[in-house]
Formats: structure tokens, sequence, C-alpha cells
């Protein structure tokens, strides 16, 4: 039977039909196993009249760790430094758009110091590299 039949029993119905349609309704009530896996029931040992209280403590503990924890944690300016958190204080949305950007310049900037650098020869000439470590003729 359905767990959200609803006795329609007119209380006019003589004590025996009330009583039947009880006891039918009461078959196929759920088992208290099904109640504490739907979490309509707590499932624990304390007696019934202390469960609340039971979870009004655990829940100020559950609150008074994370006062703790919140107490400890880092400032921004060290998970920055950590490299946990974005140095861009640009909104959430457009950070990932930033880091391609950011990504995009950099890219460009060593495009343009590859194409100023200075040939082999000028580097031989000026003694920064000899002829023995020209990139142009390797070595076997």
């Amino acid at each position: 039977m359905d767990s959200n039949v609803i006795d329609q029993t007119p209380l006019s119905a003589s004590p025996t039909e009330r009583r039947d349609s009880l006891e039918k309704l009461l078959q196929h009530r759920p088992d208290i196993q099904d109640l504490k896996e739907r979490h309509i029931l707590l499932d624990t040992n304390v007696a019934p009249s202390l469960q609340a209280t039971r979870e009004e403590l655990a829940r100020q503990r559950k609150a008074d760790d994370l006062k703790k924890h919140l107490e400890h944690r880092p400032e921004r300016e060290e998970l920055v430094e950590r490299n946990i958190l974005p140095s861009s204080n640009a909104a959430p949305a457009l950070q990932a758009n930033a880091r391609e950007l950011e990504k995009h310049m950099l890219a460009d900037h060593l495009d343009q110091k590859i194409q100023t650098r200075p040939a082999p020869d000028e580097l031989i000439s000026q003694g920064i590299l000899t002829e023995d470590e020209d990139p142009r003729f390797p070595t076997v």
C-alpha cells in the first residue's frame, strides 16, 4: 500500500469499521529501519527525550569546529603567495579569460624576444659564444 494513504473512514462509522481500517493501515506501515534510512527516525540508542538535546550538542560542536578552523585559515595574501588563489582582482567569471590573455601576452612577448635575438655570428664576435658552440653547426 502507498505510504501516503490517508484513512478516509468517516468518524460516524462503527467502531469496528474504524478499527479494521486502522489495522489495515498499520499492517502496511514502514518498518523502523526504513524510517531510519529515510531520516524520519534517528538511528540512535539515546532515549527519545534526549535526542533533541543530543542533536543540538552535535550541531553546536560542528559550529565550534568550523569557527576554530575559520580563525586559523590563512589570509588571502598568503594564499596568493602560495599560488592557491589567483592574484587577479577580476571577477571569478572573468578570471579564466584573464589567465588566457596573460598566457597569450607572454607568448607574444617571447616571440618578440626570439625575433630580436642576436645572430650566432654576432655572439661569436662579441666573445659570448665560441665557434665550437655555434648552433648552426652541430657537433657529432
